[in-house]
């Protein structure tokens, strides 16, 4: 019913900055709460973020605290993801996801609906 898409990943040297988008489409029932996740070869995917329906209550996962920002633009139907001071650590694919529930942490299950993922890669 909803669909998301990711773009804006790439490639960028540690210490720079990349901002993903997330673009919602369909129905836009069940995305009180939208966030993103990121999963790195062979691990399991990882909270990053989240926010509530008028883009407050960010939520951060400590790994990205103080570096990354969350917001939402829903006249623009647009979620974005502000990733600065990156880390080769940050290196994963990257996942926007809808949902109804808020609940901290966010789980993945939380989430109806998933975007196909964005890579994004900080050498070291």
């Amino acid at each position: 019913q909803v669909q998301l898409v990711e773009s804006g990943g790439g490639l960028v040297q540690a210490g720079g900055s990349l901002r993903l988008s997330c673009v919602v489409s369909g129905r836009t029932v069940r995305t009180y709460v939208m966030g993103w996740f990121r999963q790195a070869p062979g691990k399991e995917r990882e909270f990053v973020a989240v926010v509530n329906w008028n883009g407050g209550s960010p939520y951060y996962a400590d790994s990205v605290k103080g570096r990354f920002a969350i917001s939402r633009d829903n006249a623009k139907n647009t979620m974005y993801l502000q990733m600065n001071r990156l880390k080769p650590e940050d290196t994963a694919d990257y996942y926007c996801a809808a949902g109804g529930r808020w609940n901290l942490p966010p789980r993945p299950t939380d989430f109806d609906s998933w975007g196909q993922g964005t890579q994004v890669i900080v050498p070291s």
